[in-house]
C-alpha cells in the first residue's frame, strides 16, 4: 500500500523552490518520519510567514500550512 505526504498549500517559498507537493512511500512509518522532518525543514528554512505541521489523514500525512511564524 502506498502512503503519501501531501503539502496542503503551496506557499510562495515552496513555489519558488519548485518543491514537490506530493511524495509517495511504500512504508507508512517511513512516510511519517519523512513528513515530520520535511515540516521541520520548511519551518527552519522558509521565510517564517507560515507554520508547517503534520496531520495524519487516513493512511497519509498532510503538511498543513498555518498563518504565523514558527
Amino acid at each position: 500500500m502506498e502512503h503519501h505526504i501531501v503539502v496542503e498549500k503551496m506557499c510562495r517559498c515552496a513555489q519558488r523552490k519548485q518543491m514537490p507537493q506530493i511524495k509517495t512511500f511504500d512504508d507508512k512509518e517511513n512516510a511519517r518520519m519523512v513528513a515530520r522532518a520535511w515540516a521541520q525543514e520548511l519551518n527552519e528554512t522558509f521565510c517564517g510567514m507560515h507554520e508547517f505541521d503534520v496531520v495524519e489523514v487516513d493512511e497519509n500525512y498532510v503538511i498543513s500550512v498555518g498563518e504565523g511564524s514558527y
